[in-house]
Protein backbone atom coordinates (compact mmCIF):
# COMPACT_ATOMS: atom_id res chain seq x y z
CA UNK A 1 0.00 0.00 0.00
CA UNK A 2 1.19 3.41 -0.78
CA UNK A 3 1.95 4.68 2.44
CA UNK A 4 0.34 8.45 1.16
CA UNK A 5 -2.92 6.77 1.57
CA UNK A 6 -2.58 6.55 5.42
CA UNK A 7 -2.03 10.26 5.66
CA UNK A 8 -4.90 13.05 6.38
CA UNK A 9 -5.54 15.56 3.58
CA UNK A 10 -3.58 18.87 5.84
CA UNK A 11 -5.98 21.90 4.57
CA UNK A 12 -4.74 24.02 1.73
CA UNK A 13 -4.84 27.31 3.64
CA UNK A 14 -2.81 26.39 6.26
CA UNK A 15 0.42 26.02 3.18
CA UNK A 16 3.56 24.47 2.63
CA UNK A 17 4.25 24.41 6.71
CA UNK A 18 1.56 21.92 7.63
CA UNK A 19 2.31 19.69 4.99
CA UNK A 20 6.11 19.58 5.59
CA UNK A 21 5.09 18.40 9.07
CA UNK A 22 2.64 15.95 7.98
CA UNK A 23 5.40 14.45 6.00
CA UNK A 24 8.03 14.66 8.32
CA UNK A 25 5.55 12.94 11.10
CA UNK A 26 5.49 10.37 9.24
CA UNK A 27 9.06 9.67 7.97
CA UNK A 28 9.85 10.07 12.28
CA UNK A 29 7.11 7.29 13.06
CA UNK A 30 8.97 5.39 10.60
CA UNK A 31 6.19 5.04 7.72
CA UNK A 32 9.48 4.97 5.34
CA UNK A 33 12.95 3.41 6.76
CA UNK A 34 16.21 5.02 5.98
CA UNK A 35 17.07 4.65 2.40
CA UNK A 36 13.59 3.68 0.87
CA UNK A 37 12.60 5.53 -2.22
CA UNK A 38 10.32 9.02 -0.43
CA UNK A 39 6.91 9.48 -3.39
CA UNK A 40 7.85 11.44 -6.73
CA UNK A 41 6.49 15.04 -6.38
CA UNK A 42 3.95 14.42 -8.56
CA UNK A 43 2.27 11.85 -7.00
CA UNK A 44 2.07 14.02 -3.76
CA UNK A 45 0.58 16.76 -5.68
CA UNK A 46 -1.72 14.78 -6.58
CA UNK A 47 -2.53 12.86 -3.63
CA UNK A 48 -2.62 15.98 -1.40
CA UNK A 49 -4.00 17.97 -4.38
CA UNK A 50 -1.54 20.17 -3.78
CA UNK A 51 0.26 22.85 -6.28
CA UNK A 52 3.49 22.02 -7.23
CA UNK A 53 5.14 24.96 -4.95
CA UNK A 54 3.79 23.89 -1.92
CA UNK A 55 5.03 20.45 -2.34
CA UNK A 56 8.47 21.88 -3.22
CA UNK A 57 8.56 24.14 -0.26
CA UNK A 58 7.67 21.13 2.01
CA UNK A 59 10.26 18.99 0.49
CA UNK A 60 12.77 21.87 0.52
CA UNK A 61 11.91 21.87 4.65
CA UNK A 62 12.32 18.10 4.69
CA UNK A 63 15.40 18.66 3.10
CA UNK A 64 16.80 21.11 4.90
CA UNK A 65 16.18 19.12 7.97
CA UNK A 66 18.23 16.25 6.98
CA UNK A 67 15.74 14.00 6.51
CA UNK A 68 15.01 13.44 2.35
CA UNK A 69 17.94 13.85 -0.30
CA UNK A 70 16.38 14.94 -3.50
CA UNK A 71 18.87 13.75 -6.53
CA UNK A 72 18.70 14.68 -10.25
CA UNK A 73 17.72 11.96 -11.83
CA UNK A 74 17.25 9.51 -8.93
CA UNK A 75 14.61 10.34 -7.22
CA UNK A 76 14.11 11.24 -3.22
CA UNK A 77 15.26 8.66 -0.76
CA UNK A 78 14.82 8.95 3.02
CA UNK A 79 17.80 9.62 4.72
CA UNK A 80 20.04 7.69 7.47
CA UNK A 81 18.85 8.99 10.78
CA UNK A 82 22.19 9.74 11.94
CA UNK A 83 21.84 12.33 9.44
CA UNK A 84 18.52 13.64 10.85
CA UNK A 85 19.16 17.20 12.32
CA UNK A 86 17.70 16.42 15.48
CA UNK A 87 18.36 20.12 16.70
CA UNK A 88 16.64 21.99 13.89
CA UNK A 89 13.95 24.01 15.46
CA UNK A 90 11.25 22.81 12.58
CA UNK A 91 12.40 18.87 13.81
CA UNK A 92 11.58 19.72 17.82
CA UNK A 93 8.19 21.22 16.52
CA UNK A 94 7.15 18.09 14.24
CA UNK A 95 8.55 15.61 17.16
CA UNK A 96 5.50 17.06 19.08
CA UNK A 97 2.96 15.25 16.79
CA UNK A 98 5.08 12.16 16.52
CA UNK A 99 2.41 9.30 18.91
CA UNK A 100 4.81 6.76 17.79
CA UNK A 101 8.43 7.55 17.35
CA UNK A 102 10.96 5.25 15.29
CA UNK A 103 12.51 2.29 17.68
CA UNK A 104 15.81 3.42 16.10
CA UNK A 105 15.06 7.57 17.20
CA UNK A 106 13.78 6.74 20.47
CA UNK A 107 17.23 4.83 21.37
CA UNK A 108 19.04 7.76 19.57
CA UNK A 109 17.64 10.35 21.69
CA UNK A 110 17.84 8.79 25.20
CA UNK A 111 21.74 7.54 24.90
CA UNK A 112 22.34 11.32 24.57
CA UNK A 113 20.10 11.77 27.37
CA UNK A 114 21.62 9.39 29.36
CA UNK A 115 24.99 10.84 28.07
CA UNK A 116 24.18 14.31 29.26
CA UNK A 117 21.42 14.83 31.86
CA UNK A 118 23.99 13.37 34.76
CA UNK A 119 26.90 16.28 33.93
CA UNK A 120 23.94 18.40 33.83
CA UNK A 121 22.47 17.58 37.48
CA UNK A 122 26.05 17.93 38.16
CA UNK A 123 26.03 21.73 37.04
CA UNK A 124 22.26 21.98 38.64
CA UNK A 125 24.09 20.81 42.16
CA UNK A 126 26.94 23.46 41.96
CA UNK A 127 24.88 26.53 40.46
CA UNK A 128 21.30 26.13 41.07
CA UNK A 129 19.36 28.89 43.17
CA UNK A 130 16.52 29.27 45.46
CA UNK A 131 14.30 30.09 42.24
CA UNK A 132 16.16 26.74 40.13
CA UNK A 133 15.04 24.66 43.62
CA UNK A 134 11.42 25.98 43.44
CA UNK A 135 10.92 25.29 40.20
CA UNK A 136 12.43 21.87 40.56
CA UNK A 137 10.19 21.23 43.73
CA UNK A 138 6.92 22.40 42.18
CA UNK A 139 7.40 20.03 39.37
CA UNK A 140 8.42 16.87 41.80
CA UNK A 141 5.11 17.81 43.71
CA UNK A 142 3.10 17.47 40.48
CA UNK A 143 4.49 14.16 39.77
CA UNK A 144 3.70 12.73 43.25
CA UNK A 145 0.33 14.53 43.36
CA UNK A 146 -0.88 12.73 39.88
CA UNK A 147 1.40 9.42 39.90
CA UNK A 148 -1.56 7.57 41.91
CA UNK A 149 -4.16 8.29 38.88
CA UNK A 150 -4.11 6.33 35.59
CA UNK A 151 -6.06 9.11 34.06
CA UNK A 152 -3.55 11.59 34.90
CA UNK A 153 -0.66 10.13 33.46
CA UNK A 154 -0.70 13.20 30.49
CA UNK A 155 -0.04 15.39 33.20
CA UNK A 156 1.60 13.51 35.10
CA UNK A 157 4.12 13.17 31.72
CA UNK A 158 4.23 17.57 31.64
CA UNK A 159 5.50 17.90 35.23
CA UNK A 160 8.05 14.78 34.51
CA UNK A 161 9.02 17.13 31.54
CA UNK A 162 8.88 20.30 33.77
CA UNK A 163 11.35 18.24 36.39
CA UNK A 164 14.01 17.77 33.51
CA UNK A 165 13.65 21.14 32.40
CA UNK A 166 14.04 22.63 35.71
CA UNK A 167 17.59 20.78 35.87
CA UNK A 168 18.53 22.15 32.85
CA UNK A 169 18.27 25.40 33.85
CA UNK A 170 19.71 25.05 37.00
CA UNK A 171 22.67 24.17 34.99
CA UNK A 172 23.19 28.41 34.44
CA UNK A 173 25.02 26.86 31.05
CA UNK A 174 22.98 28.89 27.95
CA UNK A 175 24.21 26.00 25.58
CA UNK A 176 22.50 22.92 28.13
CA UNK A 177 19.38 25.32 28.63
CA UNK A 178 18.79 25.72 24.53
CA UNK A 179 19.35 21.94 24.34
CA UNK A 180 17.06 21.46 26.79
CA UNK A 181 14.35 23.43 25.00
CA UNK A 182 14.91 22.32 22.06
CA UNK A 183 15.19 18.39 23.07
CA UNK A 184 11.60 18.99 24.82
CA UNK A 185 8.92 17.30 22.42
CA UNK A 186 11.71 14.55 22.31
CA UNK A 187 11.69 14.13 26.01
CA UNK A 188 8.03 14.33 26.39
CA UNK A 189 7.95 11.24 23.89
CA UNK A 190 9.89 9.06 25.88
CA UNK A 191 8.31 9.91 28.88
CA UNK A 192 5.07 9.28 28.04
CA UNK A 193 6.22 5.86 26.66
CA UNK A 194 7.82 4.90 29.15
CA UNK A 195 4.91 6.04 31.65
CA UNK A 196 2.26 3.96 29.71
CA UNK A 197 4.71 0.86 29.70
CA UNK A 198 5.04 1.55 33.41
CA UNK A 199 2.80 -0.28 35.95
CA UNK A 200 3.69 1.69 38.79
CA UNK A 201 5.15 5.28 39.15
CA UNK A 202 6.43 5.06 42.71
CA UNK A 203 9.89 3.68 42.15
CA UNK A 204 10.21 6.32 39.09
CA UNK A 205 9.48 9.03 41.82
CA UNK A 206 11.55 7.99 44.52
CA UNK A 207 14.35 8.11 42.20
CA UNK A 208 13.36 11.63 40.84
CA UNK A 209 13.09 12.62 44.34
CA UNK A 210 16.62 11.57 44.95
CA UNK A 211 18.09 13.94 42.04
CA UNK A 212 16.26 16.73 43.83
CA UNK A 213 17.46 15.99 46.94
CA UNK A 214 21.02 16.22 45.82
CA UNK A 215 20.61 19.45 43.67
CA UNK A 216 19.27 21.22 47.09
CA UNK A 217 22.09 19.34 49.01
CA UNK A 218 24.93 20.97 46.56
CA UNK A 219 26.03 17.09 46.01
CA UNK A 220 27.41 16.83 42.07
CA UNK A 221 28.29 13.45 42.56
CA UNK A 222 25.24 12.41 44.04
CA UNK A 223 23.48 14.28 41.31
CA UNK A 224 24.98 12.48 38.91
CA UNK A 225 24.24 9.22 40.15
CA UNK A 226 20.87 9.61 40.79
CA UNK A 227 20.12 11.47 36.90
CA UNK A 228 21.48 8.16 36.04
CA UNK A 229 19.48 5.76 37.66
CA UNK A 230 16.20 8.07 36.66
CA UNK A 231 16.98 7.81 33.01
CA UNK A 232 18.20 3.72 33.65
CA UNK A 233 14.46 3.16 34.94
CA UNK A 234 13.56 4.78 32.03
CA UNK A 235 15.51 2.35 29.52
CA UNK A 236 13.86 -0.61 31.45
CA UNK A 237 10.41 0.87 30.69
CA UNK A 238 10.71 1.66 27.20
CA UNK A 239 12.51 -1.45 26.77
CA UNK A 240 15.85 0.05 25.12
CA UNK A 241 18.76 -1.76 25.62
CA UNK A 242 21.86 0.63 24.68
CA UNK A 243 24.47 -1.78 26.21
CA UNK A 244 28.29 -0.33 25.25
CA UNK A 245 26.37 2.86 23.74
CA UNK A 246 25.75 4.11 27.34
CA UNK A 247 28.55 7.27 27.13
CA UNK A 248 29.38 7.40 30.70
CA UNK A 249 32.04 10.03 30.58
CA UNK A 250 32.06 12.42 33.16
CA UNK A 251 33.46 15.19 30.74
CA UNK A 252 35.90 16.03 32.96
Amino acid sequence: MNALTRLPIPPEAEGFSSLAALLARAILAGQWAPGDIFPRELDICQHFDASRNRVRNALASLTSAGLIERTAGRGTRIREIDDWQLLDPKMSDWMTGVETPHPQLVREIHAFRLSAEPYVAELAALHGNAQDLARLETAFEGMRGTADDPEQREAHAEYDVAFHDAIYRASHNLVWRQMGHLLRPSIMQLIQRSHHRAEALDDSLERHRRVMDAIRLRQPDAAHEAARRVLERTAADLGVALGGRHLQSRYR
